[in-house]
């Protein structure tokens, strides 16, 4: 089983940009973290992060032929974009929404997604252990529904 992490705007500043929110992991120690546990279920992860809205898409649509799922942290991009929602929507993969911090707890614009809908579940406000919860969530979501996955 193949899942694709992806990373949006501003994730490349973790473990600097406001740890009071954030905490003060890395890109890199989620990366490591989320490579952990999937060696640890016997699956197969690649991790992306962008900045630009487009980047993120392109990614989206070139990595899903090779994926089973993706876990996404759109950052800002969640509460914004309806062309990522359309993307993950288009290549028809399962996909989990996590995000570090209690979206619901913070200002009233992050408590909208827009990637929620289609998501198989969101996992919020857990910090580092968000992805590793969304990862095990979304392999058991697609072992389910694919025998033998």
């Amino acid at each position: 089983m193949k899942i694709a992490v992806v990373h949006g705007p501003n994730l490349n500043l973790l473990g600097t940009r406001e740890p009071e929110v954030y905490g003060r992991a890395t890109l890199e120690d989620v990366n490591a973290a989320v490579a952990e546990l999937a060696a640890e279920l016997g699956v197969e992860v690649t991790s992306f992060q962008s900045n630009h809205e487009g980047g993120l898409i392109d990614h989206v649509h070139a990595a899903a032929a090779g994926v089973d799922g993706f876990m996404v942290n759109a950052g800002a991009y969640t509460h914004t974009s309806i062309a990522l929602a359309d993307a993950l929507a288009g290549v028809a993969r399962p996909y989990v929404e996590v995000h570090l911090s209690n979206v619901f707890a913070r200002e009233p614009f992050r408590h909208r997604s827009w990637l929620a809908a289609g998501a198989v579940g969101v996992i919020s406000g857990f910090g580092v252990d968000s992805y590793r919860l969304g990862l095990r969530a979304l392999v058991e979501n697609i072992k389910r529904k694919v025998p033998g996955a």
